[in-house]
């Protein structure tokens, strides 16, 4: 009895080892996806598929979308009733692609639920790849599931760096602590959820 009483603090700290460790990996990798210029050499996709949660995401997709780096738009997990004109607002765009080549997806209310959505929107328009635009600190779960969603599709990262979370020197700002270690504990259980489904 004594001993296991004594094990547990070990074990205790054995784990909040690990787990710091994890974190500082998990802050290092999300801090190496770097948003990107949309430049003429920038191969297409079929797909650019943007997930609801921030401005700076949807005028990534629409940049990309103008420039030609995909055939359609796809922007996931918007809210009901939202239309496009209510979601992209007074944004300069061709009116051709306004109303022809930006699809809404309505359905999702979770990262798995966004997978779920676009896996059955890209399966409808026979895509076999597109660029996945989401927050950085957000991307390393979205591929995760993405990839487990849909093995067979070419998935590209586009993240954007939104200018609050600030990862190069985040031990000094609180509330991106709190976001990207909440972002770090959901992504652990997305790969508990993916071993599980695939074991």
């Amino acid at each position: 009895m004594m001993k296991a009483i004594r094990f547990f603090p070990f074990t205790l700290c054995v784990l909040g080892v690990a787990w710091m460790g994890g974190f500082l990996s998990f802050v290092d990798t999300i801090s190496t996806m770097r948003e990107q210029a949309v430049t003429p050499d920038m191969f297409p996709t079929d797909a650019i598929v943007v997930l609801t949660g921030g401005s700076d995401r949807l005028a990534k997709g629409v940049e990309l979308l103008q420039s030609g780096k995909g055939k359609k738009l796809f922007v996931s997990g918007v809210h009901q009733g939202l239309t496009v004109d209510g979601l992209i607002g007074p944004r300069p765009i061709d009116p051709a692609l306004r109303d022809n080549d930006i699809v809404l997806g309505y359905k999702a209310g979770s990262t798995i639920g966004n997978a779920d959505e676009t896996k059955a929107w890209m399966r409808k328009e026979h895509y076999t790849s597109m660029r996945l635009v989401t927050a950085n600190y957000h991307m390393p779960r979205s591929l995760l599931l993405f990839h487990a969603a849909m093995p067979g599709v070419d998935i590209i990262p586009a993240p954007v760096t939104p200018d609050n979370v600030r990862l190069d020197s985040f031990w000094r700002h609180p509330g991106t602590i709190e976001l990207v270690a909440f972002e770090y504990v959901k992504f652990l259980l997305a790969n508990v959820k993916v071993w599980v489904e695939h074991s």
